[in-house]
């Protein structure tokens, strides 16, 4: 759902007067979540609004759960680039019903992965382990770091959303019952780890991780399959929800990811700059590549930043207007 949120009279003054668009933009709080697509979008928004529309835009660090939640009952922050709304549902809903949250742009126009995986040299090895419940038969492929009579599957961080439907889905299909531990892998980093640590010794690793990632792109993983159909009202009903107690099997949607905007940032913003959210998107190609060139040169979100700009000006620029493309131009 796109909307502009400002009149036709204000449009039209703005239209006459630029610095005026620049100057109602203002101050703008960006949430950065602890991912690379994430951080890498957050620095291409606080760029492109500070040298194109005049803004003073600022990174804050977020997630996926608390930073939705804080926009829908706080009016902050003002922006989330990359929001996986699927992970979230009854909240959004919630915030765009309510008018407190703006969609704006899919930023990944082709969708985002979620799900549990598996090391290719795994899967060849072993080629009966399609499922979850395919892998859950063998504890002895996936041994615990911490106990080898017991299989593992590695979960995300605390305050991801998908480390909530990770946990839902090792209920729902009985990882306990098949002598599984769920691991906490404690943060970003620690789950990266898990994964380069079993690769390098190629050993075997099942756990939750997504699409677009310079890591998926740097060691080929497998995604198992659920078994079952997906089931939108039991996803909302429970996967979701950290603390229902029965879930049941699921498949993992596709998800969505879009630009969130907090509505009282939507009406000062101005048309440009809301044209600008509403029109800023790419696909995981473009992602994966840039996150790969990141990885390799070991670069902060706004290297990232600065790298795309000079290399993908066609895209980039038919997100903008040509006043804004110039001033971009100048500033690389």
């Amino acid at each position: 759902m796109k909307k502009l949120l400002a009149t036709t009279c204000l449009a039209v003054g703005l239209i006459g007067f630029g610095g005026a668009a620049n100057a109602a933009c203002g101050d703008v709080t960006i949430a950065s979540m602890n991912w690379q697509s994430a951080e890498v979008l957050a620095s291409l928004d606080k760029f492109i609004l500070n040298e194109g529309y005049g803004c003073k835009a600022e990174i804050i660090v977020g997630d996926t759960v608390p930073t939705i939640t804080s926009m829908v009952e706080k009016g902050a922050p003002d922006l989330a680039p990359e929001g996986w709304v699927d992970l979230l549902p009854d909240v959004v809903k919630r915030g765009l019903d309510d008018g407190k949250l703006i969609g704006a742009a899919t930023a990944l126009s082709d969708g985002a992965v979620q799900g549990w995986w598996i090391p290719k040299y795994i899967a060849d090895a072993h080629p009966d382990i399609k499922t979850i419940d395919d892998a859950l038969k063998h504890p002895e492929l996936f041994p615990d770091p911490e106990d080898a009579s017991k299989g593992a599957v590695h979960n995300g961080p605390q305050g991801w959303g998908g480390t909530v439907v990770t946990a839902q889905l090792f209920k729902a299909y009985g990882g306990e019952a098949a002598k599984f531990t769920l691991i906490d892998t404690g943060s970003a980093a620690g789950l990266d780890g898990s994964i380069a640590k079993a690769y390098e010794r190629k050993q075997g690793w099942v756990g939750y991780y997504w699409a677009p990632t310079a890591l998926l792109g740097k060691y080929e993983m497998v995604k198992l399959e659920h078994g079952v159909p997906y089931d939108a009202a039991e996803w909302k009903r429970c996967n979701t929800v950290a603390e229902c107690p029965d879930p049941k099997k699921n498949d993992w949607p596709k998800d969505t990811v879009k630009t969130l905007v907090a509505k009282p940032f939507s009406e000062k913003a101005g048309p440009e700059v809301m044209d600008y959210l509403n029109k800023r998107a790419w696909t995981n190609a473009t992602v994966n590549k840039l996150m790969a060139w990141m990885t390799d040169n070991q670069a902060s979100g706004d290297d990232g930043a600065k790298h795309f700009l000079k290399e993908n000006e066609d895209l980039w620029s038919k997100w903008v207007s040509p006043e804004a493309a110039e001033k971009i131009k100048a500033a690389l």
